[in-house]
């Protein structure tokens, strides 16, 4: 190996480098998050309520790898395909978003979530941000998710299509990934997605350690340099679009519909670290290989999004794969490409189920009360997924980062509620004022929003964010230091 990455000179310094400093941040930042939230000794809802449906003890090392199936769908690797459009710059996002945005929104909302016995982001926005924030949060965040399953029915759909004879379709597909939605949705944690996941989580990872590999080892595939220069060959400008593109890989308020269910089966709330702080560096890596293999394999950002408009982002991720890793290896990273979807659509409509049960007071323990929640979920999904993919992908972009940017704030007002320090929240205060910044200026200059100027969405986003921000720092000077709960 040392003589491979000799031979290939330095066209892979900022990949390597990305990848350590995820890793470092892992061991460092994440000890900082960890220890500002205090984990402690109590019951977690896996050990006191343990209710055989939801709530039950699962194995740190198969919650950690439920956890990143979960929340790896086809977002670290379309969108990270996608976010290279923009050039190596997004190497610097991914890493430094997933570091102190995206893991922090995930340990955090999971972990608050844990302590109040499994509950929703949208219960938990109903505590520490009022009412209002309550009934908001259950729409939105039943949209979100009605979105992110229908995302992650169609794109894994199409992939299968492709390997499978033409007489087996991408609505055939569609019908059987609705099936098994069904199953996954209904059945205890541990009856499919506690025995399939860790299988699928290894997949996963040996199918981006291929193409890590292939990048590294093959001469003919050349891994530019991070700059920040703007190489979307569309011309997009990288603030905000870039920030909403790549949201899977570096934060998405996705992962705070998702955090519940293994909050729900952590048997100690210090395994918390390495389930949402450690699968979001993971699913950050994966991205990060997908977002280098995209500029490597076809050469510049011209030419990937060439790819991505002509033949789809399944497709590009079958002709990367395919050429890359030969038949064979070509077939196990198509394998953990479809996986990756499959595994995040079940789980949200699994996660919309457990919102609609909390709203509704339906016990989830009765199979008929979960049936009366499930089927009209999966029915809304399926008439959904006969709409143009690249519209439902840039509103569930949108509408993903502006429910981290509300977790965040959340998480926020739960540690000037809760920690010794009130200044402790400013690791939660900093990356959801940052998102407030990207959310509103997004849907202001979006094709899909109001389609202002870039002058309004600028504006109008800096000020939003501000007036947040000092809202926050009024809280905090009121807020008398607290005890630990």
């Amino acid at each position: 190996m040392k003589n491979i990455l000799q031979n290939r000179g330095t066209d892979m310094i900022s990949f390597l480098v990305a990848l350590l400093v995820l890793l470092i941040g892992f061991f460092t930042y994440g000890k900082v998050v960890e220890k500002i939230f205090g984990p402690d000794d109590r019951k977690t809802p896996a050990i006191e309520i343990n209710d055989g449906v939801d709530c039950m003890p699962v194995k740190t090392w198969k919650a950690l790898l439920i956890q990143l199936l979960n929340i790896a769908g086809t977002g670290p690797i379309f969108g990270a395909l996608m976010g290279a459009c923009f050039g190596p710059v997004v190497f610097l996002w991914i890493v430094f978003g997933s570091i102190l945005g995206g893991a922090v929104h995930d340990y955090m909302s999971g972990m608050i979530s844990e302590r109040h016995g499994g509950a929703s982001i949208a219960e938990l926005s109903g505590i520490y941000l009022g009412k209002p924030a309550l009934y908001l949060m259950r729409i939105f965040s039943l949209l979100l998710l009605l979105l992110t399953g229908t995302v992650f029915v169609n794109s894994p759909a199409s992939l299968i299509a492709r390997l499978t004879p033409a007489s087996l379709g991408e609505t055939f597909w569609i019908i059987v990934i609705l099936i098994y939605y069904i199953a996954a949705t209904l059945l205890p944690i541990d009856k499919v997605i506690g025995k399939l996941y860790p299988i699928f989580g290894v997949i996963l990872i040996v199918m981006a350690v291929s193409i890590a590999g292939a990048m590294m080892i093959l001469p003919q595939y050349t891994i530019p340099e991070i700059s920040l220069e703007n190489l979307h060959p569309d011309n997009l400008p990288i603030w905000p679009f870039m920030f909403i593109t790549v949201a899977c890989g570096a934060i998405s308020g996705f992962h705070a519909t998702q955090s519940p269910m293994m909050a729900k089966c952590i048997k100690s709330e210090k395994n918390g670290r390495t389930v949402f702080y450690g699968a979001m560096i993971i699913e950050s890596v994966i991205a990060l290989v997908w977002a280098a293999a995209g500029v490597a394999f076809y050469g510049g950002t011209q030419m990937l999004g060439d790819a991505l408009s002509d033949i789809g982002q399944s497709g590009t991720v079958y002709e990367i794969s395919q050429t890359m890793l030969g038949q064979v290896g070509g077939i196990l990273a198509i394998i953990g490409v479809v996986v990756c979807p499959i595994t995040s659509g079940d789980t949200a409509f699994r996660s919309a189920r457990l919102i609609l049960a909390e709203w509704t007071k339906l016990d989830q323990k009765k199979i008929r009360n979960r049936l009366l929640i499930t089927i009209p979920l999966l029915a809304v999904g399926a008439v959904l997924t006969q709409l143009d993919f690249n519209v439902l992908w840039r509103y569930f972009s949108w509408s993903n980062q502006t429910l981290a940017m509300i977790s965040l704030w959340v998480a926020t007002a739960y540690l000037l509620k809760t920690n010794r320090s009130r200044f402790a929240s400013i690791i939660t205060a900093i990356p959801a004022t940052f998102m407030s910044a990207v959310s509103l200026t997004y849907i202001l200059m979006a094709p899909e929003g109001f389609k202002l100027s870039s002058a309004v969405g600028y504006t109008s986003g800096i000020i939003f964010a501000i007036t947040l921000f000092a809202v926050y720092l009024v809280k905090c000077a009121k807020t008398k230091s607290a005890k630990v709960q």
